[in-house]
């Protein structure tokens, strides 16, 4: 029988919170480093994304705060992480663990305003949770000190190293107390991490999952042929029979052109990619997860920076540049335990590359040609617009557009607090799943 939070040591109320949001079982990353971070351990957790790290470190760092009120521009608990949007979903997160004990949480990034953020710290704070540019900008403005802080929190480590944010993290850490407890979370310990855990941890209790890549089988994966002037409207296709479905582009013009093909064949699109606007990045993602937007059209800057449940299909629009790219884009479906498609679009410039990718992945080799039942019926044609006529695009994909039947609806697998729903409909014959290792 699985433990409980309660077994592996987590407060009853901090139990009863996680009960009010239908979490009542930790998953293996939780079950496995919440007894030695509970009892002041440092961690060193390796763990695929939409695995719980979130809640693994969040739990840990709110039980380990007393009572004691938190001093004006001193933050008693610092968790770092790499994207704008990580940053404001982990604080959110935190949020429901840490109001019901009367404690603050907030979030520092850029691209928004210093004001509220400088006001957040003076009022008093008990968890931040930062980028490191940010931080070190409030740190240079003496609007805050890391001098009392008691838990540090690294979260994806490796996207700090892959982004070059680890001297800005050293210098941030080399400002904390020696005596803090850390905790450090990645998908890959090696390189640049190893040297992060070297240097800062204490005797650090590891843990890894047995398998770094287990939302890879969880999820389908399909390798369609599509010409490049048909993928607007396969995209199409797949968001309005599936569910929610993020697109993945490989430049912020194609991310931008791509949303707004997408509107055109009526599923509801928004773009994400670097020269939004934070307050435009939000909206966004508000739009998203809140299903006001039936796709969500981003470049590898959201591949760890969302956390949206219930996400039904990833779409590579663009093939990704390598396996470790194609793991965080893929990884915003099939999160923590729960199952998800993936889809390629294979252009015929770009199939060897994809062959090389699926054998880094452990894939079978194959590209096919799209599966009826996936994509759905023919979306109603639309006169080409101007973003097609520069893309080449057509708006009469040459597929048979046959009904899926009792299969078609929408698919929603759910995360951790939420009731799952299983999806419709048997495997199909060109997916490609990851072989799971032998217990």
């Amino acid at each position: 029988m699985p433990p409980t939070f309660a077994d592996l040591g987590v407060p009853s109320d901090l139990v009863a919170a996680l009960s009010r949001r239908s979490i009542l079982e930790p998953f293996p990353i939780q079950a496995a480093t919440l007894p030695d971070a509970l009892a002041g351990r440092d961690v060193c957790g390796k763990a695929p994304t939409g695995s719980g790290k979130t809640l693994a470190f969040g739990i840990a760092a709110i039980a380990r705060l007393g009572n004691r009120k938190p001093n004006p521009r001193r933050p008693r608990v610092l968790i770092l992480t790499p994207t704008r949007e990580l940053c404001a979903q982990v604080a959110t997160e935190l949020s429901h663990l840490a109001t019901p004990r009367g404690m603050r949480v907030a979030s520092f990034y850029g691209g928004v305003g210093y004001q509220p953020q400088i006001k957040a710290l003076s009022r008093g704070l008990d968890v931040a949770v930062a980028c490191p540019g940010r931080l070190e900008d409030l740190l240079q403005g003496k609007n805050l000190w890391l001098d009392e802080v008691e838990v540090v929190v690294v979260d994806e480590a490796d996207r700090m190293a892959d982004m070059g944010f680890l001297p800005a993290v050293k210098r941030l850490l080399d400002r904390t107390p020696e005596d803090r407890q850390t905790l450090l979370f990645s998908a890959t310990l090696d390189g640049d991490v190893d040297v992060l855990v070297k240097r800062y941890q204490n005797n650090p209790a590891r843990h890894e999952l047995e398998e770094t890549e287990e939302f890879l089988a969880n999820s389908e994966h399909l390798f369609w042929k599509v010409e490049s002037t048909a993928r607007a409207d396969v995209a199409a296709r797949i968001a309005a029979s599936n569910g929610p479905t993020i697109v993945f582009c490989r430049t912020r013009h194609s991310t931008d052109r791509t949303a707004r093909q997408l509107t055109a064949r009526g599923v509801k699109a928004v773009a994400i990619h670097g020269d939004r606007s934070q307050a435009q990045r939000e909206k966004a993602l508000a739009a998203f997860a809140n299903g006001q937007a039936g796709a969500l059209v981003a470049t590898d800057v959201a591949a760890r920076g969302i956390h949206v449940d219930g996400v039904a299909v990833v779409v590579h629009f663009d093939p990704p540049a390598d396996a470790k790219d194609y793991t965080h884009r893929s990884g915003r479906t099939a999160r923590a335990g729960a199952t998800g498609l993936v889809v390629s679009l294979v252009t015929p410039e770009k199939a060897q590359a994809v062959k090389k990718l699926q054998r880094e992945l452990g894939f079978p080799q194959g590209i096919h040609p799209p599966d009826q039942d996936t994509l759905g019926p023919a979306l109603l044609a639309v006169a080409p617009t101007a973003d097609d006529r520069s893309s080449g695009s057509s708006s009469s994909w040459g597929g048979s557009g046959q009904s899926r039947g009792s299969n078609q609806g929408s698919r929603r697998p759910e995360g951790q607090g939420r009731p799952s729903r299983p999806r419709p409909g048997a495997a199909r014959g060109n997916a490609h799943r990851r072989p799971r290792r032998a217990s």
